[in-house]
């Protein structure tokens, strides 16, 4: 592929469910979570080498420790926090001016555990091609592992390839190992977070998990988005003299999911080929820490105590001894002056405590 490719980063969110963490000072994308002493962004910033440059998208508030986390990547602050449409919309719009040449954009969150980075490379490095390739928005798929309730679901229609998409025209031979790598399912379809139930029969039905991993041209996505409730930035994006902050200003928060994705008339869906897990909820670390012989997944630097206690989740700031007496399947969680005790399922409802907290100014 002769394009350039610019990976963007969103670090613009708080991520509500790991508080106490997390909180309005202290955002998610900042934390180690357990897993050495590099942040969430500096590991998903050490993944773009795929890229010929990075660019993290984030919040007025949070640009100065960007550079901290990410000091390679160049920093797009967001006029406003609207979800990820605009985010994406803007920072799509802003890696024009990256690099030389009309580059594919690749979107990645900046809170997921990828242990195989070469893997996850040569997912990327697909997943551009096929956009450059077809001009199609592509969605990167994850392989269930389980029922998960906390992630939405992608229906991939027929496999495809780019040799025999009416797009990209009948290749010659030389084109051969070129499109033997850019294999591809049609997107049939966007589900919402289902229930357990559903989530089963997803699974059953070979869906796969929607990792908020995108890739696309910003033709493309502005094509697409220029109908959708994101029309009004693509109109302020696309004039002479670009007016971000009246785009901003003529949108309502919306996810790309919603916006754009759902509505898309030519999109597709990559496989991703490496292990995946959001860390969005503390639940998540059970699946990516080593626990101890009763199951317990301890997240450092958190100091802890277990007597007859099984299969929880602790974390902590280390200023707080953690003790756990006959009791299992429970998050503990202690920063600062904050203590959170959740149930492993309930993990997703941490948001609701959040919501609650910020009403009363305690976020």
């Amino acid at each position: 592929m002769d394009r350039p490719v610019v990976a963007v980063i969103l670090a613009g969110g708080t991520g509500s469910r790991l508080y106490p963490a997390s909180r309005s000072h202290r955002p998610k994308q900042f934390l180690a979570l357990g897993e050495g002493d590099d942040s969430l962004l500096a590991r998903t910033a050490a993944r773009t080498g795929f890229a010929d440059a990075t660019l993290v998208a984030t919040r007025p508030a949070f640009a100065d420790a960007v550079t901290e986390h990410a000091p390679d990547a160049e920093v797009v602050v967001e006029p406003a926090g609207k979800d990820t449409g605009p985010a994406i919309l803007y920072a799509t719009h802003r890696a024009r001016a990256a690099v030389d040449g009309d580059p594919v954009v690749v979107v990645l969150p900046a809170d997921h555990h990828v242990p195989d980075g070469d893997a996850f490379a040569r997912t990327m490095t697909r997943g551009a091609r096929v956009a450059a390739d077809t001009d199609r928005l592509v969605a990167f798929g994850v392989e269930p592992t389980r029922p998960a309730t906390g992630y939405g679901y992608i229906e991939p229609g027929a496999e495809r390839t780019v040799a025999t998409d009416g797009a990209a025209g009948e290749p010659d031979d030389a084109d051969a190992a070129h499109a033997a790598d850019a294999t591809y399912r049609e997107l049939a379809a966007f589900h919402e977070k289902p229930d357990a139930d559903t989530a089963t029969a997803y699974v059953d039905a070979g869906y796969l998990w929607n990792a908020g991993i995108f890739a696309w041209t910003p033709e493309a996505l502005f094509r697409e988005a220029r109908d959708s409730p994101l029309g009004p930035l693509v109109d302020a994006l696309d004039r002479e003299d670009p007016d971000p902050e009246g785009g901003f200003d003529a949108v309502d928060p919306v996810s790309v999911d919603y916006a754009v994705m759902e509505r898309a008339e030519r999109a597709a869906v990559v496989p991703a080929d490496f292990a995946w897990d959001d860390l969005g909820a503390w639940d998540a670390l059970d699946r990516v820490l080593d626990a101890d012989a009763d199951g317990n997944a301890v997240a450092e630097p958190a100091v802890t105590l277990t007597v007859d206690a099984a299969d929880n989740v602790v974390a902590g700031d280390g200023d707080t001894h953690v003790s756990l007496v006959g009791v299992e399947d429970l998050c503990v969680v202690a920063y600062d002056d904050r203590v959170l005790v959740v149930p492993k399922e309930r993990a997703q409802a941490v948001r609701d405590a959040v919501d609650a907290l910020n009403r009363r100014g305690e976020f």
